[in-house]
């Protein structure tokens, strides 16, 4: 999945529900200070930011497909090596990393077990490797309800319900497929507060991932049927959205 968009689009979109996923992700990963880490698929650098405050910049490393969120992570962390690179071709020798992380990368990999293998060589023996991706199997990610609607007024629409590692057991069996040890699953749950409807919804049209991009091939009046019936599904008033999502941790 390409995400060739503005990177101020993809922070108001997924990047205000990543941000408070990344503490918890260093925690189940376990990393300490002195730890080198690498981040797959690192997007803008929400999770990068929050290895840099605990690590410092010397000791992590970023890498994702699209050159506008390169551009954006090495802006906003100048002295962090983010690389222009693909999960499956990581730009790294053998056991370079104490720890490698992919927060809601996988689902969005072209050959999932090929990229967690990419993880594991690059992450040194007995270090450690973690992976998390929305619940849209379980109607639990932060698109959820959009989905939902969207479904409900065209169900021939593609959601990301069936996409690698977004139900319960598919990290664990993606993970065992290449190669990790001593794997577990966790669910890890955030919740975000929203002003009103308006301030939800705008970053949709915004055309990032799947669901910005099935908002932006509708005809005009489809836009705004779709619109109307998010609204109407969603308080009035100030509301939040809780959201889990499926995380793994292996060893390598």
């Amino acid at each position: 999945m390409s995400f060739d968009v503005a990177a101020a689009s993809y922070d108001e979109f997924m990047g205000r529900y990543s941000r408070l996923l990344s503490p918890q992700m260093v925690e189940l990963a376990g990393i300490e200070p002195g730890d080198r880490v690498l981040d797959v698929g690192c997007g803008t650098g929400s999770l990068v930011m929050e290895l840099v405050n605990l690590l410092g910049a010397a000791a992590v490393a970023g890498v994702d497909p699209s050159e506008t969120f390169v551009d954006a992570a090495r802006q906003r962390h100048p002295n962090v090596r983010i690389e222009l690179a693909t999960a499956e071709a990581l730009p790294f020798e053998e056991h370079s990393f104490d720890a490698t992380l992919a927060q809601l990368v996988v689902h969005f990999m072209t050959d999932p077990v090929a990229g967690i293998g990419e993880m594991r060589r690059v992450t040194r023996p007995g270090g450690t490797v973690a992976v998390s991706v929305w619940d849209f199997a379980g109607g639990h990610a932060p698109l959820s309800l959009f989905w939902d609607v969207a479904r409900e007024l065209d169900p021939t629409a593609v959601d990301e319900s069936k996409l690698a590692g977004v139900r319960e057991g598919h990290l664990v069996e993606l993970c065992d497929a290449a190669g990790l040890r001593n794997v577990t699953e966790t669910s890890l749950e955030i919740s975000l507060g929203h002003a009103g409807f308006d301030e939800w919804w705008e970053p949709y049209t915004g055309g990032v991932g799947p669901a910005g991009s099935y908002l932006k091939s509708l005809p005009v009046d489809s836009q705004e049927a779709l619109r109307r019936r998010c609204h109407a599904a969603l308080p009035e008033g100030p509301f939040a959205v809780t959201a889990r999502a499926w995380a793994v941790r292996g060893t390598s």
